[in-house]
């Protein structure tokens, strides 16, 4: 059937995906105009499939349609229009052409909750059963005839968003297409809506979202959830508007203890408790709110209300005013330059150096009574006033200024708790997007939503690069010496090291890599990375020069290594710890300070790194990390005048125009690590069990998404057979299962997309002639698996032959018994040159290929073997620039050079 989809989200791209898997054909997509730069998805999906997009700002003038709209729309002759999301209206012109007409999806059970804000009404309402109806469009306003329905339970704890993502979308997207299979089998019913029961109710906004506190508890909890978190329920207080989120009826055990607030209009105050905040209604019954945002936009932990006076300067009491007095004779002792201590002094500006920073943490903890400050405290507080402050608040046991508050999201998995931020993470603090935007990151083993994931817009780019660039301009990053920097990665490593189970376990939940090599690989290599470029923090050195001298002056050349500023890291989705590590470690080490954008589908590690950042006492500003779109975030980075370097891992498409941006916008430096295809050749006189061992391992490793993966090998004709067969049979042996499981060596493809680009791939490969020996399919159970794969007689022309897959799929040439040189040029036939491997018993043979063979690493009789002392990276179209090893430290810093002549000389 010809369709045309008319609408606009995730639920729409969705909709349309699975319309053109039952075999439809998509005329059409008409969508909403870019916001921002930013496409809409349902567009985007269908500009890559080919299918024409229309984006019209408006469909009609005056209440008559716009005859240009109309008329491209009767070109496309739609069959059926599907509406599975839309926020136009479209005319009855449109709604009426098709000779099957169109169908609406509406959140709620019609005919109850029309109009928009449907699933925000279901909760404010209370009812206890929700859905979602398919209607046939007509005049009215969501009046037409039910085509099907589909009701849930609501939950008591329900919110927009929960009851959305539980039900809403997974099985709105199957009813839409169900209606459509009916439509086309001529068996979709037309039933009239009763007006019985029929409510409608107009569009939530902020300011109609006002919290009546004349209400019982349950009808305050429904308004609060109905309303989270768009547009969000609030109330006036403490002089400001609060708005309330995360509501709860169970207060099972809750003791109502804690500090007034004092609401307006509420029948008590509230109490903020340890729980979060406790209110009531007119009935007397208790509902707990667990999180607050402040009129300023900041959001906070209900239980945290209070403390925001923190911040204010503390009145000190009269032993405490002794003891300031005794550290103002300390002050004096250690800087005996100064006449006077004044609250204004500055420690390091009277002249303290960093011995006098030690001997000053010694002197308080003689005073203190054996409290314990650190070196950044003083760095932190450099006035007498400041550090006095701060000296108190920690004898108080009250220095909670730096504490962050994270809203987790818990996991039981792999007989563990797992706590993972889902924030955006800026300034040292976990905040929500712009907008409060947010999208559903995804469980590949099951195809389950994990979480819902703060989504980064522009404006946070420019805050994330605000914070950094402050950072390192002001912040105690720039201020503490290269050791001690030093000495907090190697701190940051430690608790990496003892978070390690649940980092490995985050990475097999949100990247399907298989916890066993998570462990090894994915978390222990990042351990590994850290703990190197913390050794090189203190060793990052200039030189002299000798130069000739400009008689009768003597002179001397000199240079120094700087920090460049603020980096940008886009890292990949493959090994999303990792990446991050091998990028950002090095840029820390030289003094920088980091904006890092996870890849969109696999960001969970990263925010939790960031967590273990805090604990390491990183200064805030310093790490900075965004979730969200390349064509968003990544662009932005790249764009953005303050960031002086960038730092990516993906596709070679990509990389040119991350190149081409860093040069527009202010000539950033750049590192790229690009595409692959690299080649491994395999010899006769090699040790066959164990080039198949390896020859497994150079393929299928991390099921096949690594950017050094064998993405062809060539084996020399006389072991050929041999070698295919051995291949298979080890293939066969392989377990495919729950990456979490300790038996399990293959598990899920990242993501959906890339497993659809798999199975793409094969069929080509398929369709060119290539052998398929085993493999080249999903495997039939839920989750993103696909087989591993073995393809033969793979000619050079192919598709398969030349183009990378990034998966677990094997590509498998001949060549003739002795012809080293035939394959040397066939093996050097592609634009790319990361990596590359030989197997040969032949110590002269290994190195005159290694010689020969174009690309960054050559593996002789092994494969995939890195290590953090060791540069990384290729050349070609796979990218400039190194990973690893103490090469990388080249392109974080910037040499400046200096010419003193005859005494002290001028940097230049």
């Amino acid at each position: 059937m010809k369709i045309a989809v008319i609408g606009q989200s995730l639920f729409g791209q969705e909709v349309y995906c699975h319309l053109r898997k039952e075999g439809h054909e998509v005329v059409g997509v008409f969508t909403v105009p870019d916001k921002d730069g930013k496409a809409d998805p349902l567009g985007l999906e269908a500009e890559k499939d080919g299918v024409p997009v229309f984006k019209f700002p408006r469909w009609r003038t005056k209440g008559q349609a716009l005859p240009d709209v109309v008329a491209k729309y009767q070109a496309l002759g739609a069959e059926l229009n599907v509406l599975p999301f839309c926020s136009q209206f479209i005319p009855m012109e449109i709604i009426n052409a098709p000779c099957h007409g169109s169908i609406i999806y509406h959140p709620s059970l019609l005919p109850r909750h029309r109009g928009a804000s449907a699933i925000n009404w279901t909760l404010i309402h209370g009812d206890k059963k929700g859905g979602f109806s398919i209607f046939w469009a007509d005049d009215g306003l969501d009046t037409g005839d039910l085509l099907l329905q589909k009701e849930c339970e609501v939950l008591p704890d329900d919110t927009v968003s929960s009851l959305y993502n539980r039900f809403l979308f997974p099985e709105g997207v199957k009813g839409m297409v169900q209606a459509v299979r009916l439509i086309a089998e001529g068996r979709a019913p037309r039933l009239p809506q009763p007006e019985e029961g029929a409510t409608y109710e107009g569009i939530q906004k902020k300011e109609t979202a006002k919290i009546n506190w004349e209400q019982p508890a349950e009808a305050i909890h429904n308004w609060i959830r109905g309303n989270d978190k768009v547009p969000g329920a609030w109330t006036e207080a403490c002089g400001q508007k609060l708005t309330f989120f995360n509501s709860t009826l169970n207060t099972v055990g809750l003791v109502p203890e804690g500090e007034a607030l004092p609401i307006p209009g509420a029948h008590r105050p509230g109490l903020v408790t340890k729980d979060g905040l406790v209110l009531f209604g007119n009935d007397d019954r208790m509902l707990l709110v667990k999180n607050i945002q402040l009129e300023d936009g900041k959001m906070i932990l209900a239980s945290h209300f209070f403390k925001g006076a923190d911040s204010s300067v503390l009145e000190l009491t009269e032993a405490e005013l002794v003891t300031a007095e005794a550290v103002r004779s300390a002050w004096k002792r250690i800087l005996p330059n100064i006449l006077e201590v004044e609250d204004s002094t500055d420690f390091f500006k009277s002249g303290a150096a960093s011995v006098d920073v030690v001997r000053l943490v010694e002197e308080v903890k003689e005073l203190c009574d054996g409290l314990e400050l650190e070196n950044e405290d003083v760095y932190m507080a450099t006035t007498f006033r400041d550090f006095i402050q701060l000296l108190v608040r920690k004898l108080r046991g009250d220095d909670k200024e730096s504490e962050c508050v994270i809203d987790y999201v818990e996991k039981e998995a792999n007989r563990l708790t797992i706590k993972m931020p889902h924030q955006l993470f800026i300034g040292g603090a976990f905040v929500d997007a712009e907008g409060d935007k947010t999208y559903e990151t995804i469980n590949p083993t099951d195809g389950s939503a994990i979480c819902q994931v703060s989504l980064a817009q522009v404006s946070d780019v420019d805050k994330a690069v605000a914070a950094a660039k402050d950072a390192f301009e002001n912040g105690l990053w720039g201020k503490i010496s290269a050791r001690d920097r030093g000495r907090l990665l190697y701190r940051l490593a430690d608790l990496m090291e003892q978070h390690q189970e649940e980092l490995a376990t985050i990475e097999a939940l949100d990247a399907g890599a298989v916890y066993t090599l998570a462990l090894k690989t994915h978390v222990g290599m990042s351990i590994q990375t850290f703990r190197y470029f913390a050794g090189w923090c203190d060793k990052i050195q200039g030189s002299t020069i000798p130069i000739n001298h400009a008689r009768p002056n003597r002179n001397l050349s000199l240079t120094r290594k700087e920090p460049i500023g603020v980096c940008g890291i886009v890292i990949p989705w493959n090994y999303p710890l990792m990446m991050l590590s091998w990028k950002t470690a090095a840029c820390l080490a030289a003094g920088n300070t980091v904006v890092i954008k996870p890849a969109q589908v696999t960001p969970l590690t990263a925010l939790k790194f960031a967590e273990l950042t805090l604990k390491a006492g990183i200064p805030k500003g310093v790490i900075n990390i965004l979730p969200g779109s390349g064509s968003l975030v990544g662009q932005r980075l790249s764009d953005h005048p303050d960031v002086r370097k960038i730092g990516f891992t993906g596709s070679t498409e990509v990389g040119k125009h991350i190149m081409k941006s860093c040069a527009l916008s202010n000539v950033k430096k750049v590192s790229l690590e690009l595409g692959g295809k690299s080649p491994l050749i395999i010899f006769a006189d090699c040790d066959l069990s164990k080039a198949v061992q390896m020859g497994m391992s150079s393929v299928f490793f991390n099921k096949g998404e690594n950017c050094i993966a064998a993405g062809r090998l060539f084996v020399e004709d006389s072991i050929h057979d041999q070698f295919v067969q051995k291949v298979v049979e080890e293939v066969r042996k392989m377990k495919i299962g729950n990456p979490l499981d300790r038996d399990t060596t293959h598990g899920p493809q990242n993501h959906q997309a890339h497993l659809r680009k798999l199975i793409e791939y094969c069929q080509r490969g398929v369709k060119e002639g290539a052998t398929l020996v085993c493999g080249g399919n999903q495997v039939p159970r839920p989750g993103f698996f696909f087989e591993p794969t073995v393809f033969t007689d793979v000619e050079d022309h192919m598709f398969i032959a030349k183009e990378e897959s990034f998966g677990p799929i094997m590509i498998i040439s001949r060549f003739a018994n002795g012809d080293v040189d035939t394959v040397l040029s066939r093996a050097n036939a592609t634009e790319f040159g990361l990596a590359s491997g030989v197997f040969t018993k032949d110590i002269n043979k290994a190195l005159y290929v290694s010689d020969k063979l174009q690309a960054g690493t050559v593996f002789v009789n092994t494969y995939n073997k890195t290590d953090v002392a060791a540069p990384f990276g290729g050349f070609k179209q796979s990218g400039f620039g190194k990973d690893l090893g103490n090469l990388i430290l080249n392109i974080c810093y910037r040499l400046l050079g200096a010419r003193p002549s005859q005494g002290p000389g001028v940097w230049h």
